[in-house]
């Protein structure tokens, strides 16, 4: 209001401590991975395995498109920045991509990340999918007697996976 000459009163800001925020930090290691991935849905096992793989964020894996795959590559536009990225499809991308295609989906969806009846899976569909998968996975871990996987399990999201990908990558180069 003061830049557009609005007013000349004060910031009534001016002063205030903002809060501190903690950045979430949780790594969830491979058998976290391991237990919620084998109780994911197949959509939501190929939402995962593509967020690994290209690490970008959820919503903008859940976009992703047959037609965004050009000439050896991935092509995304992501939805916080608007950046253009084209990432190489090669090795397990590729493999994941191919097993995503040749799923026999009743109506052929142009989303890569769909349910078996062709629908491209919403966030919160996305949400409920990974929630249910990690509910179980939790309570296999109780029934196994590992409360501490258990507690781990618990504590792991969807968006956890973006840093466990920049996390592993790193280490590999």
């Amino acid at each position: 209001a003061r830049e557009w000459g609005y007013t000349a009163k004060e910031n009534p800001v001016k002063g205030v401590r903002k809060n501190k925020e903690t950045p979430r930090d949780f790594y969830a290691d491979d058998q976290v991975w391991a237990a919620v991935y084998s109780q994911a849905s197949e959509e939501l096992r190929d939402a995962m395995d593509l967020n690994y793989l290209t690490g970008q964020r959820p919503a903008d894996v859940l976009k992703m498109r047959l037609s965004d795959i050009k000439d050896g590559a991935l092509e995304v536009t992501q939805n916080k920045t608007k950046k253009k990225l084209r990432i190489l499809i090669e090795d397990e991308l590729a493999k994941t991509l191919d097993r995503i295609k040749s799923r026999n989906r009743k109506v052929s969806s142009l989303f890569l990340i769909a349910t078996p009846s062709g629908t491209a899976l919403t966030q919160s569909t996305l949400r409920i999918r990974f929630d249910n998968a990690r509910n179980s996975a939790e309570k296999r871990a109780l029934e196994l007697g590992d409360a501490h996987l258990a507690l781990k399990i618990r504590a792991f999201q969807f968006r956890d996976i973006r840093p466990k990908a920049a996390s592993e990558i790193s280490l590999e180069h």
